[in-house]
């Protein structure tokens, strides 16, 4: 059976990506591509959306959808874990799934999985992420879902060592970890994970060199778990199995870890 995917957001970097992912992989088709000038009603006779839209208009989307009773993949910056918690009860009402990834990039949930792992070990963490001039919302989504899993990950310990954070230059504060934003010419998406101790500091580094290589194995793996789930889950990390226990509020129905394995595989391939 074929899956009739609308795609808000159709015309921007990220929709692109989606749109060629979607083509090219057997079981979908596109159905709708929606722009900034489009209805959100032009999403009607989807199975299921995909938003890569903006901040601004995300929630629009994420309601919709649901009202529609329609599974919804969520690949737009800005949803932290305190706004994703108000999509929740819409969906469990409606019975519906709604899949929330702040990064397609394998290596950019590997990246953030090594800094939730450390995160216990070293009390001074703090987040530099930067990517192009166009890009809206600060901080991005990646730098938001991994200072979340690191803030998880030392609820034991307590919160990150961050003085001097009443100053502004000292960055936003995302579960205590300071987080900074660079808006750039030139630059894709870099993140850089800081963590500090007495002696001694771990520097974690991802950096997005071509954005269709890099997002499209995860891509194939969102889309097949946004079209079966129920419920809400955050993180591409649900669906793939990289050896490393996250900290995490899923209510949704992960794949299963071997299939999204295999995936990921035979993306790489391509």
């Amino acid at each position: 059976m074929t899956t009739r995917v609308a795609i808000v957001g159709a015309t921007g970097r990220l929709g692109g990506v989606v749109r060629d992912v979607v083509l090219a992989t057997e079981g979908y088709e596109v159905v709708a591509e929606l722009s900034s000038r489009s209805g959100i009603g032009e999403i009607d006779g989807a199975d299921l959306v995909v938003d890569v839209s903006s901040p601004a208009v995300s929630i629009d989307v994420v309601r919709a959808a649901i009202e529609r009773g329609m599974n919804v993949l969520v690949g737009t910056s800005g949803w932290s874990e305190e706004r994703i918690a108000l999509v929740r009860p819409l969906v469990q009402h409606a019975g519906t799934g709604a899949v929330f990834i702040p990064n397609f990039s394998i290596g950019s949930v590997i990246g953030s999985a090594l800094a939730a792992a450390a995160a216990p070990f070293f009390p001074f963490i703090e987040i530099v992420e930067a990517h192009h001039d166009k890009k809206v919302d600060s901080p991005s989504g990646t730098a938001v879902r991994t200072a979340e899993l690191i803030g998880a990950a030392r609820a034991e310990v307590g919160p990150v060592e961050a003085p001097h954070t009443d100053q502004r230059a000292r960055g936003q504060r995302v579960a205590s970890v300071p987080v900074h934003s660079l808006r750039r010419p030139g630059v894709l998406a870099r993140q850089e994970t800081w963590l500090s101790g007495p002696g001694e500091s771990v520097q974690i580094v991802h950096d997005v060199l071509d954005p269709a290589r890099a997002y499209a194995p995860g891509i194939r793996i969102a889309l097949d778990a946004a079209r079966a789930a129920r419920g809400v889950s955050v993180g591409l990390d649900t669906y793939v199995d990289i050896g490393l226990r996250l900290p995490s509020e899923d209510d949704g129905e992960p794949v299963d870890d071997g299939a999204a394995s295999g995936q990921v595989a035979r993306a790489t391939e391509l």
